[in-house]
């Protein structure tokens, strides 16, 4: 004989396991993080280049303030498009989906059969849970979407988000070589060590955010703005050697 126990006197369920995950859809923090080291190194090496050719203090506030301008509005255009054109292609190929779900039931049933077998689902069990989730178009709909294209449409990035963060980190990290000059120290080194310094620390706050060595993350990042900041330089002083650039403009 089957015996239920009344509502209120069943034991309440407690997951044992208690934890939480970031955010990884990329919704903020990619494009923070791009944009600021972006921002970081772009005006590194503008501020480098234009030393180097012995620009004045005055010309190289300007190509930093240019380039800072010129880089958060690029980076945020270039970020809402990307991530307006990647949720447009998803749309259009979850509206796919959904059609074949309204006109091929039967077919996407055993489909998604196949894709529970796949993950090691007995034949049997697949083909209930196949019909169970059938039954509601939604979820239907939702399960194909995630084994078929890989992502959750009720889930994806904003492009405003995106382009937002994109445009004030890049103008946070473009700010740091300019403070400087902006301060009134016409020295070049100073700039970079006060960039080398943002570089380790930016490198290495990334590295523990995503559970790597703290210096990994920033001997890299130095790495990479010490050779492109390098780089502009050497063709500074190469182009400053020209007499493009006559001392004192």
């Amino acid at each position: 004989m089957l015996v239920t126990t009344p509502e209120k006197e069943r034991p309440e369920y407690h997951n044992p396991v208690q934890h939480e995950h970031r955010d990884v859809s990329g919704g903020w923090l990619r494009p923070a993080v791009f944009g600021a080291m972006d921002g970081l190194v772009t005006n590194v090496s503008l501020i480098a280049g234009v030393g180097g050719g012995g620009g004045s203090q005055h010309a190289i506030l300007l190509t930093g303030l240019a380039g800072l301008a010129a880089g958060a509005f690029s980076m945020a255009a270039g970020e809402f498009v990307s991530v307006s054109s990647q949720n447009e292609l998803v749309a259009a190929e979850v509206d796919k989906e959904r059609h074949e779900l309204a006109n091929n039931a039967v077919a996407e049933q055993i489909e998604l059969v196949g894709m529970l077998r796949a993950r090691g689902i007995s034949v049997a069990t697949a083909r209930q849970a196949a019909a169970e989730i059938s039954a509601h178009p939604d979820k239907a709909l939702a399960i194909h979407a995630f084994e078929e294209l890989g992502v959750n449409p009720s889930e994806l990035p904003s492009p405003f988000v995106a382009a937002g963060a994109s445009l004030v980190a890049f103008a946070v990290g473009a700010i740091i070589p300019l403070l400087p000059y902006a301060l009134g120290f016409d020295a070049l080194w100073v700039a970079l060590c006060l960039s080398a310094l943002a570089a380790i620390v930016g490198g290495g706050m990334v590295a523990r955010l995503t559970s790597r060595p703290f210096w990994r993350g920033a001997l890299r990042q130095l790495a990479l703005g010490v050779l492109a900041a390098g780089i502009t330089y050497l063709i500074g002083v190469a182009v400053g050697g020209m007499a493009l650039f006559p001392p004192g403009e």
